[in-house]
């Protein structure tokens, strides 16, 4: 018997059902480049404690379990324990989407609970995170590279059939088979490079999303390959910024926010909005004196209002301006142009 197969006999082997899943385990970890000495989280139970960021369940999971055990909806104002984070990583994970784990060690420091799992491993880790939310409801966030992508809409796919809110998925050049973006997701943000055949994914949100959604294509950054867009260092720092903000942060606006979708230009910062916003345009005002009023790149008020760049804006004209979220506190003393919208 191998060492993979004595782990997880050893991890399993004491029920009926682990003695059945006990192949499976093996194959799933195999699989999954997991390391061999790796039992932590084999129970469905949680273990008190903190365990290791990157440890594994050991148990396999249908996607008719995930759908099993259905919890109450719970209103999005009503959440107030930290934020949760999961981490998925790619294809060959550990060679290639080591960002994840960068990603997660920088979550760590600043105070939240982060963990990193393969992607194989999806449908059971969305039975950890339901009941993980049952327990202890709080902010859930998924990200995940490449097939992680994949993954972390497939996680909150099956929490919508739960009525589990998701506050924030982020899918960095995700699969291409990658499916919509579910309406219990709060807010949805995609980093992708459509020309990339390993990634390329331009996920979309199904009919009726509500939430905050933001598109990020990277294909005219010729130094973003699908090997490093999970790599980059200010990405990661807005990231960390959102999740220490979630929890003070409204899910929702006065109006149905506004997707945003961006070409980013080369030789730009990659600055990761939430959504539009409806702004009145003042009399007299021009798209640049908006984008110097608000901090705006030109650009991105150009790409959110295509085809007014080259006429003169009407006053009372309604355009899309980008924004961030922020939690309620900083919204009110930040200074504000005359009559601006509140920046939530």
């Amino acid at each position: 018997m191998t060492g993979v197969a004595l782990m997880a006999r050893s991890c399993l082997g004491k029920t009926v059902i682990g003695r059945l899943l006990t192949l499976l385990v093996v194959l799933g970890v195999a699989a999954a480049g997991l390391p061999h000495t790796a039992c932590a989280g084999a129970a469905a139970t949680t273990v008190p404690g903190k365990p290791a960021k990157s440890s594994k369940p050991a148990a396999a999971a249908s996607q008719a379990a995930i759908r099993a055990v259905a919890a109450p909806e719970r209103p999005p104002e009503a959440i107030q324990a930290p934020a949760r984070v999961y981490l998925f990583r790619g294809a060959l994970g550990p060679l290639f989407s080591t960002g994840m784990d960068r990603l997660a060690d920088k979550i760590e420091q600043a105070g939240f609970d982060a963990r990193v799992y393969e992607f194989t491993l999806c449908d059971l880790i969305a039975l950890q995170v339901a009941k993980n939310y049952r327990e202890a409801p709080g902010p859930i966030v998924l990200i995940g590279h490449s097939m992680g992508g994949l993954c972390s809409v497939r996680i909150s796919i099956a929490l919508q059939e739960q009525n589990i809110p998701v506050s924030l998925v982020v899918t960095v050049d995700p699969a291409h088979a990658t499916k919509s973006v579910p309406l219990n997701v709060q807010r949805f943000i995609n980093i992708f490079l459509s020309d990339n055949i390993l990634g390329g994914g331009d996920v979309k949100p199904e009919p009726g999303f509500r939430g905050h959604y933001a598109s990020f294509d990277m294909k005219d950054h010729d130094e973003v390959t699908h090997i490093n867009i999970d790599k980059m260092d200010d990405v990661h720092a807005q990231l960390v910024t959102m999740i220490s903000q979630l929890s003070q942060t409204p899910a929702t606006a006065e109006a149905d926010p506004v997707q945003l979708r961006y070409l980013v230009p080369p030789k730009v910062s990659l600055e990761l909005w939430d959504s539009g916003t409806p702004l009145a345009v003042r009399p007299g005002e021009t798209l640049d004196q908006i984008a110097t009023n608000y901090r705006v790149p030109l650009w991105a008020l150009q790409q959110s209002n295509r085809g007014l760049g080259s006429t003169p804006l009407i006053p009372g004209q309604r355009i899309i301006l980008p924004r961030h979220l922020l939690p309620q506190a900083a919204n009110q003393p930040a200074p504000q142009p005359p009559d601006a919208p509140v920046r939530r």
